[in-house]
């Protein structure tokens, strides 16, 4: 199973994968709407197990999670909102939602400093409930009554991302470690002392003399 970064091309088959499991639906500019504006945070999963026969056989998607940024935060803070998430039946308990989910949120923290992370779940979808709040860590902060188009009341649900942060900056630290400069002030100028020794130049080292000979034998 592979799990990369939903491309332009991936939509239609992200739009099926989306029809056949979920109520809410959205027309194919809204997919590319996000491709576009926020690249970095909707993924795909995809299964590899049989790659394409021809190089125009589409790639076998079986889930996605399609994610932005809160252009304008009513609470002033950069966040960002899971729009939709969605795996198919027969892919379902590998912990594919969970992996996708995982991945958008580190790019929201990595490419855009996102504080929190948002979305809404219908009240009647338990097995979702489960992955956002028992798995992933989200919390519940208020009913929004009649959020969708049924007339069913949603969860609005959030995740502190902060964490998470602290762990990617301790992470390039191992990577890449930490660049702590040279001593500054008057720390180090004993060792810089000891290192220090007198050398010859010029006509200490002979030179001079050296080309005076040369030109006394020339002549």
């Amino acid at each position: 199973m592979d799990i990369r970064v939903l491309q332009p091309s991936d939509i239609p088959y992200v739009q099926l994968a989306n029809i056949t499991n979920l109520p809410e639906n959205y027309f194919c500019k809204y997919y590319l709407y996000h491709a576009m504006s926020w690249p970095q945070l909707s993924y795909v999963a995809v299964d590899v197990s049989r790659p394409p026969k021809t190089p125009y056989d589409p790639p076998k998607i079986v889930g996605y999670v399609l994610a932005k940024m809160e252009e304008e935060p009513t609470d002033g803070v950069q966040h960002g909102h899971i729009t939709s998430l969605s795996v198919m039946r027969t892919h379902r308990r590998l912990g594919l939602a969970e992996k996708l989910m995982r991945q958008s949120q580190r790019a929201m923290v990595e490419t855009f400093g996102a504080h929190y992370v948002s979305l809404h779940v219908r009240m009647s979808n338990i097995a979702a409930l489960h992955l956002y709040r028992d798995t992933l860590g989200f919390k519940v902060e208020k009913v929004e009554s009649k959020y969708y188009a049924d007339g069913e009341d949603a969860y609005s649900m959030r995740m502190d991302l902060e964490d998470m942060k602290i762990a990617l900056e301790e992470e390039d630290e191992r990577t890449f470690g930490v660049d702590e400069g040279e001593a500054v002030g008057g720390e180090g100028e004993d060792e810089k002392k000891k290192e220090k020794r007198k050398v010859k130049v010029g006509r200490g080292l002979g030179v001079g003399e050296l080309v005076e000979r040369n030109a006394a034998a020339a002549s």
